[in-house]
């Protein structure tokens, strides 16, 4: 009895520091893959400016944490609308602010140029991260 006691007292001791580092590692992951998935659409957004001849505009909502690519049709549900939600799995991310001179919308032209520079931040838990779009070539690094 008295090694099983021990036994279960050397599991919580290892549990109690595992988890809040699993935790904080997988926090870490997710603002890491929102962020990736960002820059992945803009530059999908740019190409697909260039490729339509017609401007593309990605709208990102604060509140609801999200953004969309105007009029593009999402790649695995053509019927539907091109959103993301960054607030649901597998992302679970904030998006803490968005300006594209002075506004949440950043518009690639037909030669895939952006209307201004601009950045987001997201976050999940004390992660964050800010995607950066570049005003001359459009474009988007993460930091």
């Amino acid at each position: 009895m008295l090694e099983m006691v021990c036994v279960i007292v050397i599991i919580a001791t290892l549990a109690a520091v595992a988890v809040p580092r699993f935790g904080n590692t997988l926090a870490l992951r997710r603002v890491e893959a929102a962020a990736r998935r960002i820059v992945a659409d803009l530059a999908l957004a740019q190409r697909h400016a260039r490729t339509t001849n017609a401007s593309q505009t990605v709208r990102f909502t604060l509140g609801t944490h999200e953004y969309s690519l105007i009029g593009m049709p999402d790649p695995d549900h053509p019927s539907s609308a091109y959103e993301v939600l960054l607030s649901e799995e597998p992302y679970r991310a904030n998006i803490v602010s968005a300006n594209f001179g002075g506004d949440l919308d950043i518009i690639f032209d037909v030669f895939g140029v952006p209307d201004s520079s601009g950045s987001v931040v997201i976050s999940v838990g004390n992660h964050v991260r800010t995607v950066t779009v570049d005003a001359g070539t459009g474009r988007a690094t993460t930091q």
